[in-house]
């Protein structure tokens, strides 16, 4: 099936799917180590990844950035 789909599509999958999945094992490695062995070089390697995928990743679970027109919380602001 993954043959029928156009490359741009599967490139978007890839990077929708695999990114943040990506993003949220390196984290979990990096935690796991440090509650084994105390923060350490690896463990910060492996969460500032996690933080620069998080970042980077788009969509209904990103973190909402200041500038972001969707970051606004008023419930009664109109939509653009």
């Amino acid at each position: 099936m993954w043959a029928f789909l156009s490359a741009r599509l599967r490139w978007w999958l890839i990077l929708a799917i695999g990114a943040p999945l990506l993003g949220w094992v390196l984290g979990r490695v990096g935690d796991l180590i440090e509650s084994r062995r105390g923060p350490n070089a690896i463990s910060r390697v492996l969460q500032k990844g996690r933080g620069w995928l998080r970042g980077r990743s788009r969509g209904p679970l990103a973190p909402r950035r200041s500038g972001d027109p969707a970051s606004v919380r008023d419930a009664g602001a109109p939509a653009r």
